[in-house]
């Protein structure tokens, strides 16, 4: 894992990456073949596993350990607790979020996909704070026995020569220091460095990421002075700090990978990164794969090769302390399990704490919990870590004060003034084969979203094609004027439902890209997220401005230094039909992050996904 490797084109990963957390959202799972049939084909020709005649257990877990969960699937098969059961077993991880996971656990119903091969035996969440909350709102016998096989610390990492601005690597660094930085105008400046502009951190959504809610926990003891015995009282007092420290986040992903993939592209282009983000709540494996050229963590395939970023990042162990991932595994209690599962996957949770499993994890960035397994040159400077920190563990806290903690962050997080830029071209109106049209999905898509917003939070709903004119320009109709929401969510709905009606013509797209990016950025506020979402499923046909064109405007604020109140465009490629190259383009150059849609059927999963960053 520590060679220095080759990336493929910068534009195709980040597809790849794109396709995937969509693909994660939606549970059309990407599933490893380790183990499977020599020509990686399924026994009916559909997505999913190849039949080997063993049995066969899937294991859901999050991103960061498929690859090693891969090989230690393939070591099993050679082990003495393989050996032991009456019938071979194949195990095989498939990638989804521990937050998402843990709420299709709790929802009571079976596990939602239609591919039964993807249905977990075991789950391997980042934390036991996943199956504690399981096991509290649903039931403990679902959850079953959970245990820790390896750990990894939540740190921040941050481009090595600013981290070395605030004293790196003699000066021990505090939240409290970072809390200091998002409050002081001057932001870089106030340590000499005013041309890196604002101090911007990135933050996972707590909701569905385990190192989001590790932050804001942290963030509870950093502010209560404690560091152990946290209380909902403690995480109720450190609603002000918090909302200060909140204040200069960029916005909300649902992973660290797109966050990261960003930032290595910007670095590879020679910015350095700084004008897109100073620090990054993230656990020390999602560090080193970065500074091995793996951003977003994603299965890297035989032959695969990886470039290391230009400027690596470092960990910052908070000077009071970290919280760890213990990447528990456990055998479900789900009623899908069938007995041959439960005892192939007991011998395989088994294995994962013998020895030779254990020197398999740190190859991969984890940490063993077998304290005589060497962790091996990944776990040294030349990577961004450091082997002798963190020097204090946070504990985790009751079940009680985390549902506390996620409650506060609903509140405090910071703001968003968001526009959805809805295609109504005439190939809306074609079906995506459960009895919708493709404009049917948006609007239920678009909907299903106003949930997810505060009353103070600011949304605006346009829709785009030709033949049509507003205030606001030719090919562009207004439903909603980017307002705070408020008590009209039942309003914006209905508005929603007449597009239904509204003539369907010709695809702006370039246009009413631009036209929203211009509106948007007069009106953007340094305290929010000031976001378009763009959903398009065909290519541009009428546009007077050219794409390159376009790219040259709305990407101004990428320069170094940034801007202060930057709007981000997050693009939805909906449908087969769709551009997914240009989609990426109009987010790459902004910061913001291309979704794929193109199984329509999903687009209400697609949508939420991409409302989470925010």
């Amino acid at each position: 894992m520590s060679a220095p490797r080759i990336a493929p084109r910068s534009l195709a990963r980040r597809t790849t990456a794109a396709i995937a957390a969509t693909a994660i959202a939606a549970l059309v799972l990407a599933a490893c073949t380790g183990g499977g049939g020599e020509d990686g084909t399924t026994t009916d020709g559909s997505q999913g596993f190849p039949d080997d005649g063993c049995t066969h257990i899937t294991i859901a877990t999050s991103s960061e350990k498929v690859n090693m969960l891969d090989e230690l699937a393939a070591a099993f098969k050679d082990s003495p607790e393989h050996d032991g059961l009456d019938t071979c077993a194949t195990v095989r991880p498939t990638n989804v979020s521990s937050g998402n996971a843990a709420r299709y656990l709790t929802a009571g119903d079976d596990w939602p996909s239609d591919d039964r091969s993807l249905w977990p035996t075991l789950w391997s969440p980042a934390s036991t704070v996943w199956t504690d909350r399981v096991a509290a709102a649903a039931s403990p016998s679902l959850v079953g026995e959970p245990a820790s096989f390896t750990r990894t610390p939540v740190v921040f990492g941050m481009p090595e020569p600013m981290a070395k601005a605030l004293g790196y690597p003699e000066k021990p660094i505090s939240i409290t220091d970072l809390e200091r930085l998002c409050q002081d105008p001057s932001g870089w400046g106030s340590v000499g460095k005013d041309i890196w502009g604002a101090f911007k951190i990135s933050k996972t959504n707590p909701n569905t990421s385990t190192t989001g809610l590790s932050t804001i926990l942290m963030q509870s003891y950093e502010a209560s002075g404690k560091a152990d015995a946290l209380t909902s009282a403690d995480v109720d007092a450190a609603a002000d700090f918090s909302r200060v420290f909140e204040e200069c986040v960029i916005h909300y992903g649902d992973t660290t990978g797109n966050v990261l993939s960003t930032l290595y592209d910007e670095t590879q282009n020679g910015a350095n990164g700084s004008a897109y983000v100073s620090a990054v709540a993230l656990e020390e494996t999602s560090l080193l794969n970065y500074n091995q050229g793996n951003p977003d963590s994603h299965t890297v395939q035989p032959g695969e090769t990886l470039t290391p970023p230009k400027t690596k990042l470092v960990a910052v162990y908070p000077a009071n302390g970290s919280m760890w991932s213990d990447n528990p595994v456990t055998v479900l209690g789900a009623d899908w399990v069938t007995a041959e599962q439960r005892t192939a996957g007991e011998a395989f949770a088994e294995f994962l704490q013998t020895t030779p499993a254990q020197k398999i994890l740190p190859e991969y960035g984890f940490r063993p919990l077998d304290e005589s397994v060497p962790l091996g040159d990944l776990f040294t400077a030349k990577f961004g870590v450091d082997p002798a920190q963190p020097a204090v563990t946070l504990p985790k806290p009751e079940v009680d004060v985390i549902s506390t903690a996620i409650d506060q962050w609903t509140q405090v997080r910071k703001p968003s003034s968001v526009l959805e830029l809805i295609d109504i071209s005439g190939s809306m109106d074609d079906p995506i084969g459960d009895g919708r049209s493709r404009l049917d999905g948006a609007i239920e898509g678009a909907q299903t979203t106003l949930g997810h917003f505060r009353s103070s939070d600011e949304v605006g709903v346009w829709a785009f094609t030709t033949g049509i004119s507003s205030d606001e320009g030719e090919g562009i109709q207004v439903l909603r004027d980017v307002t705070a929401l408020g008590a009209d969510g039942e309003k914006l709905d209905s508005s929603l439902d007449d597009l239904r009606y509204a003539q369907r013509n010709g695809t702006p797209l370039y246009d009413a890209v631009l036209t929203a990016y211009e509106a948007m950025s007069e009106r953007a506020e340094p305290g929010r997220i000031n976001a378009i979402v763009v959903l398009s499923d065909g290519e541009d046909t009428d546009s007077t401005t050219s794409l390159d064109s376009l790219i040259a405007k709305i990407g101004k604020s990428s320069k170094e230094g940034g801007d202060d109140a930057p709007v981000r465009i997050f693009t939805i490629a909906y449908g087969e039909g769709a551009d997914p190259t240009a989609l990426q383009r109009i987010a790459d150059a902004t910061g913001g992050q291309m979704f794929d849609a193109s199984d329509a059927e999903r687009i209400d999963l697609v949508f939420a996904s991409v409302i989470n960053n925010f």
